[in-house]
Formats: structure tokens, C-alpha cells, sequence
């Protein structure tokens, strides 16, 4: 990797997009309250200001300029993600308006995916309503878990059953593609409450799932409790267990795994992967906008400054806001696309190896843990258990 110091000015090197689709992901950091597990970079919308929004907002909309100043001419756009934070923090017009936007600038595919991700509480009818109406056509939502103690010990605001409501309600509305995020692993959750919130997910038909392991990150509130003693640490048997429930629950409900923390419904002649994310794994070009939003052109990745008025700051002096970024050399992208693809249950192409990391491949096959399929390497379920240590072994 060759990483060299963004100038002040924000100025990144020459870009070269590749051939192929490309995709925006708009960071929104504006969330009602933090959640104790959350390391996400993101704020409490009360305590920002009275023009927090607008101030956002006229930002981003500088930054999507600035990209198309820098970029120029790109084939339509595949893919828009509005991520956070809680996008849905902002009104369906604004969202639409950054999605016009998009359009103007580049133009957006007739069959895009636009996701927009959702804290259920912000959700009723007419927001649903308004979403569509602004081009969004696919809603992402935190459920995490069913399980009220559950959902207190990670500070999550929304009542247990809301996020199933909202998902069904989303239906009826006229979203075609809804998915559900799960969190397994928080502690005091026991089997059985694991069980509960998959079966309470697969109530609201969702044509996607997330599930997630927790993931207790330093300087969270989590973490804090977690070292104080006051809630247990969840061991990684328990993780595997979960992980095993997950997989059977949703398998034996037409759901196919297409990533290892992945599944999609078919349904209506469409496996529903989530395409953006999809764009992510495959290496393709995407543009971050927003604060601490990252962004990738063809090896080139760079990241945005986090706070937003500094975002705004340097949006508003007329500069990128980057705050550094780093050029990957044919190594790390091999590593890169190794650890990536891996994990896609489309499995690694072993043109992409080196001869020694082919026989390395052989052995991963021989111990039971994959098999080649279609010139590919691709992770059974005892592989997919295991998929950080296999990747590791292959790289070594």
C-alpha cells in the first residue's frame, strides 16, 4: 500500500475509474440517541444546532459537484445507499432531493437499487409513502432483536414488534424489497431469544436479512459495562451456536445465503442481494458523500473528515472534504479480492491465486471446508465458521 498525506486542499491523485457499474453512499450521521454499542461516526441531532440539516445538507450537495468536477463523465449510477447514522432522520424530500441530484449530475439506472437504512421508530405510513415517492425502493432496518432486554442492553430505542409492524407496513405501502439487520451475540441473550427474533423477522417476510455477531468495540458504552463487570461478555461458542441457528432458521425458509452474514429471499424472479453491498465485495467504484464517508476508484480509496462542521467547513471554502487516503498496491488488491470473494457464497476464482495459494486451496477442499465449483473456491457452512482463519491461511 502506498499512502501519502492528502494536501490541504483536499486534492486527491488522479483518479482512473474502472470499467464497470459504480454506486454512491451517502452518510447521514444524524441519529435521535447513541446506541451503547455504536462506534459509528455519528451525532445526536439535539445537541447540533438549529442548522444542523441544512447545514448537511447544502454540503453534500457541494460534495456530489465536486465529485462530478473530478470525475467527469461515469456511466449511470447502479446503486445509491443512504447509510449512518438514521438516514431517515431527514425528511423523505430531502432524501429525494439528494437522489435528483444524483440524477443530474450522472444519471441513474432505470432498474437502480436505492436503499435507504431505517431506525423503526422513525418510520409511519406517510414516511414509507414519501420514500417511495422519492425513488427510494428498498428499505434497510435495524431490527437487532425481538427480545425487550435485548434491545436495553444495546440502547436501542424502538419497542420490540415495531420494526416487524413497519417491515409489513412497508409491503403494503408498495416496497418491493425490505430487509431486516439482526444482532446475535449481545449479553444475556440466551438461545432461545435468538430463536425468538429470527422467527419474529421471518413473520414480516422480509426479503433480506442481515445477522450480524456483536461486535463489542473500545470506547463504546458496551465496552465500558462489559470491563465494569456489569453484563457478561458473550464467549465464541455461544457466537457459533447462534450462528448455526441463524443459518437452519432462515435455509429452511427459502432464504439463501449469499454472503456469510448474508441472506436473500427469491422471489418475483430476483435472488435479492443487497447489489450495493454486492458492489462493495466485488471491488467496484463508489463515492462516499459525507462526513467520515469512504470512498474507492480503482485501487485509490480515501476517506472523508468526520465531524461535520468541519465537513461543512471545507465544503463551503470550496475544497474536498478528504481527510487522507491511500493507494493500494497489486498485493493489497490481491488481498483485498482474496478476502472479499471468499466470503460470497459465488466463492473465489482460482485465476485469482498464486500457484502456492492454489495447493493452499486444495487443503482448505481436502479438510472439508469448501469445495470448487466452476473453477472457484467456494465455503461450505463448516468453512464459512471459520472463513477469517481459512483466509488467513491462504494469504499467509
Amino acid at each position: 500500500m502506498r499512502r501519502t498525506m492528502t494536501p490541504p486542499d483536499g486534492h486527491l491523485p488522479a483518479l482512473q475509474p474502472a470499467d464497470g457499474p459504480w454506486s454512491i453512499y451517502v452518510h447521514v450521521p444524524f441519529c435521535a440517541s447513541r446506541c451503547g454499542y455504536c462506534d459509528f461516526n455519528t451525532y445526536v441531532l439535539s445537541a447540533m444546532g438549529d442548522d444542523a440539516v441544512s447545514g448537511y445538507l447544502a454540503a453534500a450537495h457541494r460534495e456530489m459537484d465536486r465529485a462530478a468536477q473530478v470525475l467527469g463523465q461515469r456511466p449511470a449510477v447502479s446503486t445509491i445507499f443512504f447509510g449512518g447514522g438514521t438516514p431517515t432522520m431527514l425528511t423523505a424530500d430531502q432524501l429525494g432531493e439528494l437522489v435528483d441530484h444524483v440524477r443530474t449530475v450522472w444519471g441513474i439506472n432505470d432498474d437502480a437499487e436505492i436503499t435507504t437504512e431505517a431506525n423503526p421508530e422513525t418510520l409511519d405510513e406517510d414516511v414509507l409513502s414519501g420514500l417511495l415517492e422519492a425513488g427510494i425502493n428498498r428499505l434497510s432496518m435495524g431490527m437487532q432483536s425481538s427480545d425487550e432486554h435485548v434491545l436495553t442492553i444495546l440502547d436501542r430505542r424502538h419497542r420490540p414488534g415495531r420494526a416487524v409492524e413497519m417491515a409489513q407496513l412497508a409491503r403494503r405501502v408498495g416496497f418491493d424489497d425490505v430487509s431486516l439487520d439482526l444482532i446475535f451475540g449481545t449479553p444475556g441473550e440466551d438461545l432461545d431469544s435468538w430463536r425468538r427474533s429470527l422467527d419474529a423477522a421471518l413473520t414480516a417476510e422480509p426479503d433480506h436479512v442481515s445477522a450480524y455477531s456483536l461486535i463489542v468495540e473500545e470506547g463504546t458504552r458496551l465496552a465500558a459495562r462489559i470491563r465494569r463487570g456489569d453484563v457478561p461478555m458473550t464467549d465464541e461458542d455461544d457466537l457459533a451456536d447462534k450462528y448455526l441457528i441463524a443459518e437452519k432458521t432462515l435455509t429452511e425458509a427459502g432464504y439463501v445465503n449469499y454472503e456469510v452474514s448474508n441472506w436473500g429471499r427469491p422471489r418475483n424472479g430476483r435472488d435479492h442481494r443487497c447489489r450495493h453491498n454486492m458492489a462493495y465485495w466485488l471491488g467496484h467504484d463508489w463515492w462516499g458523500i459525507g462526513p467520515g464517508a469512504h470512498s474507492h476508484v480503482n485501487g485509490t480509496r480515501w476517506w472523508n473528515v468526520k465531524h461535520p462542521a468541519t465537513y461543512r467547513s471545507r465544503l463551503a471554502d470550496g475544497r474536498l472534504p478528504v481527510e487522507d487516503h491511500e493507494v493500494l498496491d497489486a498485493q493489497q488488491r490481491h488481498e483485498e479480492t482474496v478476502l472479499l470473494r471468499l466470503r460470497l457464497a459465488d466463492g473465489l476464482a482460482l485465476s485469482q491465486l498464486t500457484p502456492v495459494e492454489r495447493h493452499r486451496a486444495e487443503q482448505i477442499a481436502e479438510q472439508g471446508l469448501g469445495a470448487f465449483e466452476d473453477d472457484c473456491l467456494v465455503l461450505n457452512l463448516s468453512g464459512r465458521m471459520v472463513a477469517d482463519r481459512i483466509i488467513t491461511d491462504l494469504l499467509m
